[in-house]
């Protein structure tokens, strides 16, 4: 159910957390609920918190590449954060291609780069 997805604006960018087994309709509801936010609030970009996701099909893994491409092109950044071992090597296995997208251990580690996001933002990098 699309209501599992939190959705939360943390400093500058979007925080998104994604359920353990998310259905298709979640899945599809991640792309639209991001874009919608991405459009309404002043964000840098997103950290997609896949921490609780325990199984990646390749409709999930294509939708998250994606949404990742259309944030870049919303003029944001896209971490991906928390990915479990187990759905690293599925989404490997699925021949998932993140592009620029930067993947970090936790979202913590993630919210220590939105100032340097910031800062190079900023300088017009």
């Amino acid at each position: 159910m699309s209501d599992d997805i939190s959705v939360l604006r943390v400093r500058d960018v979007l925080l998104v957390t994604m359920p353990a087994d998310p259905d298709d309709a979640t899945v599809s509801a991640l792309q639209t609920r991001t874009l919608d936010a991405m459009e309404q609030h002043d964000v840098k970009g997103l950290i997609l918190d896949l921490s609780r996701v325990e199984i990646l099909d390749s409709y999930f893994a294509r939708t998250v590449a994606e949404t990742a491409k259309m944030v870049t092109l919303m003029g944001g950044e896209t971490f991906i954060a928390g990915m479990r071992p187990s759905v690293a090597i599925t989404a490997t296995e699925l021949g998932v291609t993140l592009g620029a997208t930067r993947t970090v251990l936790n979202v913590n580690a993630a919210l220590d780069a939105v100032p340097r996001l910031s800062q190079k933002k900023r300088a017009g990098r």
